[in-house]
């Protein structure tokens, strides 16, 4: 496929890009509010429900990537119509559903089209606009974090005022996207080619049992794992057209992005994680409450993706990249020592942090698009969003596992409180070092100079 397209009109293929974004991360975050109404309903226990979102995951990793690699040469008018015509099913289909059953069914099925959005999301800028990629990336980025954000808020509201089979119907209404991106993605031609089908069923397990491993503690499975990245190791090394092909991982600017960008993103979905937890230990807040505490640096990360996008383009993905990491460890140490403050204080404090998730993703984003080339953008870009996922789930669970065993009366930051929140306080200040590691790692290691392959 070309990669430079035409486009009638691009500001309504942006805006109906980011309205279908929105609805896609709203709908995973927004869900993680109705956990508890979902286990009451169906009498359910914690491991047992939990899966609501632990299968929704997995399956939305795995189609992200698969989604990154057919985009490559399936139109992406085609991909999205089947993605979204898929998830909006899944949503009706849960909204009616009689049983918990039926409820995981709806989950898997809005994941099997709903991790198409990602894909094509991050694909569309580096397609379509190349002129302006970094500003495009910028907006996109920053409408995720903003989804983020607000999906815990709106389900409170929804779930509060109605039910939990409300969310349901909500997700269902990104249907009324389709005409629009339709209307303004161009006509493109398919090129069917013979899929890699075994390499890709073993990736797909590999996914699958690292999450398993990492959301649900069920270490067994990282021994399935292991086997599973040497078969798909091995098929990388002899297939004749692997579904990875190996020359990504041979590049260095690559490798090491991808490296940062998890680092980065997985500290991002930390804090994340932790915070609501911390705002009812520490504060006692409702969660109404708790929604609108975190809501300020919501809307600072939606306020600065636009300008942050901007940046790259002016000043180097790489600069960007590289001061947004110094932005977030600051954030983290600020964040650190304000635990225990007012809970006003707090959430501005909040601001520093979220701010940088656009900047992150965004340049972290151009810095890869630079160095893949036209037929590995695709698959190259399939592999950052499972990564993204994944950094996720891993953070969430590492974070869980500490909070269970780890609770100290004294901080590490010598300006934290003592206390109950000395643990979050230090929780922190470890994606802090995390953080720093990442920055030192990025520019020790990246070569300045990246030449485009096209």
């Amino acid at each position: 496929m070309s990669q430079k397209v035409e486009i009638q009109n691009p500001k309504a293929l942006l805006f109906s890009l980011c309205f279908v974004l929105m609805f896609s991360v709203m709908n995973g975050t927004m869900f993680n509010i109705a956990i508890p109404d979902i286990a009451e309903a169906f009498q359910l226990m914690p491991s047992e429900v939990s899966w609501v979102m632990t299968g929704y995951i997995m399956v939305y990793a795995v189609g992200a990537l698969v989604y990154g690699k057919l985009t490559d040469t399936i139109a992406l008018k085609s991909l999205i119509t089947f993605g979204l015509v898929v998830f909006s099913f899944g949503s009706l289909l849960g909204f009616m559903a009689p049983n918990y059953g039926v409820v995981l069914l709806a989950r898997i099925i809005q994941a099997i089209g709903g991790s198409m959005i990602p894909a094509i999301a991050f694909i569309a800028p580096i397609r379509y606009f190349p002129n302006e990629r970094g500003k495009i990336l910028g907006i996109i980025s920053s409408v995720m974090a903003f989804a983020s954000g607000i999906g815990p808020i709106l389900g409170g509201v929804i779930g509060g005022f109605l039910s939990w089979q409300y969310l349901f119907l909500t997700s269902a209404f990104i249907i009324i996207t389709l005409p629009f991106l339709r209307a303004n993605l161009p006509d493109e031609s398919t090129k069917f080619f013979k899929l890699d089908y075994l390499g890709g069923a073993l990736v797909a397990g590999l996914i699958v049992t690292s999450l398993m491993g990492i959301t649900l503690g069920q270490l067994w499975t990282f021994g399935i794992a292991l086997l599973l990245l040497i078969l798909v190791a091995l098929r990388m090394k002899f297939a004749k057209d692997p579904f990875i092909p190996p020359r990504l991982f041979k590049n260095r600017n690559y490798v090491v992005t991808l490296v940062v960008s998890f680092i980065g993103v997985a500290c991002l979905f930390g804090l994340m994680f932790s915070v609501p937890i911390m705002l009812r230990d520490v504060y006692e807040l409702t969660t109404l409450q708790i929604g609108l505490a975190m809501f300020p640096g919501a809307m600072g990360a939606a306020l600065i993706g636009r300008k942050g996008g901007q940046l790259v383009d002016q000043k180097g993905s790489r600069t960007i990249f590289l001061v947004s990491l110094l932005l977030l460890l600051t954030g983290f140490l600020i964040v650190s020592t304000t635990v225990g403050a007012h809970p006003v204080i707090f959430s501005l404090s909040l601001i520093f942090p979220m701010l940088c998730f656009p900047l992150v993703q965004s340049s972290g984003a151009d810095i890869l698009a630079g160095i893949l080339s036209q037929k590995e953008t695709g698959i190259g870009m399939g592999v950052f969003n499972l990564l993204n996922f994944v950094s996720g789930a891993l953070s969430g669970a590492l974070v869980g596992k500490v909070l269970d065993i780890y609770r100290p009366e004294t901080p590490l930051n010598p300006f934290g409180v003592v206390g109950t929140g000395a643990v979050y306080s230090n929780i922190f200040i470890t994606f802090m070092i995390l953080i720093l590691l990442g920055f030192i790692l990025f520019k020790s290691l990246h070569i300045q100079s990246l030449k485009q392959v096209n």
